[in-house]
């Protein structure tokens, strides 16, 4: 099932490319920590020959605490992109909260993301579809995936075709989530790429990103095969490579020591699937 071409910079997701890692560390914590990670997945990435989008958030504003780290800000956070895309040759992608900020960081990255908790939000979406940038649409946590649907037609009616959704856990009872691998052909039928987070599916809200118990990131191996193996066009991850001292969802995100090796598995799937007529991607 071949879907719509979104061209990222150099990247392309969809339309049969190879599958397009997008990665990166949940949050903006400093300078030093963004542009070394950065510099390790365009390492790890470049060595296995799969097309990167750098992903991380200006702004985390659905905390716990009032006193959780909520990153660098807007203008320091899209600045600091903008050196990640410069320095290392990525497109990047940042997540926006409201109108004015997706106004802005158009200016600066190559993707805007509508977060899950934002989807249905339509000023929020056909602000990103203005801005002529490609939009990443996260499924809400909250919605059938066939709802999508009306989140595509906001986008279609402000002229935005650059559209990628994702999906990233539906709820199931309070705290947990649960992946209906269903989503990933149902969205794909809509004709845009989607893309796949294991990273978040497996987060136990309610419980501090900090705590131990606020997530079991020892399933992303196994969800990740499995999400690639039923058809998706992207794959989205959130890293770090000093967990212990990670500002946000440190419980949920890829030890990066473990990247390579999952990405190994990815491709190796992947590439199977490509090689069937039953493949659905």
């Amino acid at each position: 099932m071949k879907t719509r071409s979104v061209h990222i910079g150099d990247v392309v997701v969809g339309g049969g490319a190879p599958l397009t890692l997008v990665a990166g560390p949940c949050v903006m914590e400093s300078e030093t920590v963004v542009l070394r990670i950065a510099e390790k997945i365009r390492e790890v990435t470049a060595r296995l020959g799969i097309p990167t989008i750098f992903k991380s958030s200006y702004l985390k504003d659905n905390r716990s605490s009032a006193q959780s780290f909520q990153g660098l800000g807007v203008d320091a956070g899209l600045s600091l992109l903008a050196k990640v895309r410069d320095s290392f040759d990525m497109p990047v992608l940042t997540d926006v909260h409201s109108v004015d900020e997706a106004r802005t960081a158009a200016d600066a990255v190559d993707v805007i993301q509508v977060p899950a908790y934002l989807c249905m939000q339509t000023s929020i979406v056909q602000a990103a579809g203005r801005t002529g940038k490609p939009v990443n649409v996260k499924k809400g946590q909250f919605i059938h995936p066939q709802d999508m649907r009306n989140v595509i037609r906001k986008l279609e009616e402000v002229d935005c075709r650059d559209i990628i959704l994702t999906e990233r856990g539906a709820c199931f009872g309070y705290r947990n989530l649960v992946v209906d691998f269903r989503s990933l052909p149902d969205m794909r039928s809509f004709g845009y790429p989607v893309m796949f987070d294991p990273t978040h599916a497996i987060r136990n809200y309610g419980i501090s990103s900090s705590d131990p118990t606020g997530g079991s990131p020892e399933y992303i191996p196994a969800l990740t095969r499995a999400g690639i193996a039923v058809g998706c066009d992207a794959l989205f991850m959130e890293t770090h490579d000093d967990l212990e001292n990670a500002l946000c969802d440190a419980a949920s995100m890829l030890p990066f020591e473990r990247l390579e090796s999952v990405l190994q598995q990815v491709m190796a799937v992947d590439d199977a699937c490509r090689q069937t007529s039953e493949t659905p991607v």
